[in-house]
């Protein structure tokens, strides 16, 4: 998921494969420390996140565009030094977490928190004290960048109080899996059903294909994306796991009309999440609560016996109903 670059160390350095992959799976956190700062870090951090060092801002603003960062960290010590190009990073990435470390005081610690704080850094942890180094840990956690997401999916919440469960996990999915999920198909895997069978039951549910809403719910992250001005249309495509930055504009024309460049001018990710709820959630709501997109309700499926065993079918559309649900 966070491959390290070739060009700096890992700040874990694991033969075990088993642990490898674990460490993979796990929040990765950029981080701009002093050598005694790290090694705390990643202790405190083990199996919570894992933290890759970075020498300069140049080098954080390079794994903001590249990689899925969940937070930065950077030192106080160090950030002074660095201050002016900081202030800029953190303005050009303002959905991206910024923590700053205190672990010690200097002549020029006061102005520097000062400034830390007027450049937008809203967190600032001191760990002199032992218990401050269980409070970064819990800081890096929460600021995991997904505040507004799960904003989205409170929302989601409450408009689909009534909804079946199934349903609802529909919803809670195309928000939050993987973006790498750029297809009914692989919805459909990570859902544990059957393609077919998912198209199906929105089309006599008379909702919306399924396709439609996973590909609405993607533009809804990169309107998110898009509010980090640092961010090129190269980077959110990226970002988001699509093929090629074509293939990103060639969806959002496709969808909305627009290029890729208007939808970022004119949708910050909550614009484009009301979207969501006023074309595809609000209009279908009586839809919605009778929609069993996973579990098919009583009489619905047929049991018809073959001379390879009993094969369960589900109720046959017509081809017109077909191609509508794709």
């Amino acid at each position: 998921m966070f491959q390290e670059p070739l060009h700096s160390p890992s700040s874990l350095d694991l033969d075990d494969t088993a642990a490898e992959s674990h460490a993979s799976v796990l929040p990765p956190i950029v981080t701009l420390l002093t050598p005694a700062e790290r090694a705390r870090v990643d202790a405190i951090g083990e199996g919570y996140y894992r933290a890759y060092h970075r020498e300069s801002v140049d080098d954080l603003i390079r794994d903001l565009k590249d990689r899925r960062v969940h937070a930065v960290l950077v030192s106080v010590s160090c950030a002074g030094r660095q201050w002016s190009r900081f202030a800029s990073m953190v303005r050009e990435f303002p959905r991206i977490p910024a923590v700053a470390l205190l672990s010690e005081l200097e002549s020029r610690t006061p102005h520097t928190v000062l400034a830390l704080g007027q450049s937008g850094v809203r967190r600032l942890v001191d760990v002199r004290q032992v218990s401050g180094w269980h409070e970064l840990r819990a800081a890096l956690m929460a600021d995991s960048g997904e505040t507004a997401q799960r904003g989205a999916i409170g929302q989601l919440r409450i408009d689909l109080a009534d909804v079946p469960d199934d349903c609802w996990r529909f919803f809670h999915t195309i928000f939050t899996c993987s973006p790498r999920i750029g297809n009914v198909r692989q919805l459909a895997r990570e859902l544990d059903v059957r393609p077919s069978t998912l198209m199906s039951r929105f089309f006599r549910a008379g909702a919306p294909p399924p396709k439609l809403y996973l590909a609405t719910a993607r533009l809804v992250r990169a309107a998110r994306l898009f509010e980090n001005e640092g961010f090129s249309i190269a980077n959110v495509s990226n970002h988001l796991e699509y093929s090629s930055p074509q293939s990103f504009g060639r969806h959002v024309r496709t969808l909305l009309g627009i290029t890729a460049g208007q939808l970022r001018h004119r949708y910050d990710g909550a614009e484009m999440f009301e979207r969501f709820r006023a074309e595809l959630v609000l209009p279908y709501l009586p839809a919605l609560r009778t929609l069993r997109p996973l579990l098919a309700p009583p009489g619905w499926v047929t049991v018809t016996a073959r001379s390879s065993g009993a094969v369960e079918l589900e109720g046959r559309m017509s081809r017109e109903a077909r191609r509508r649900a794709r």
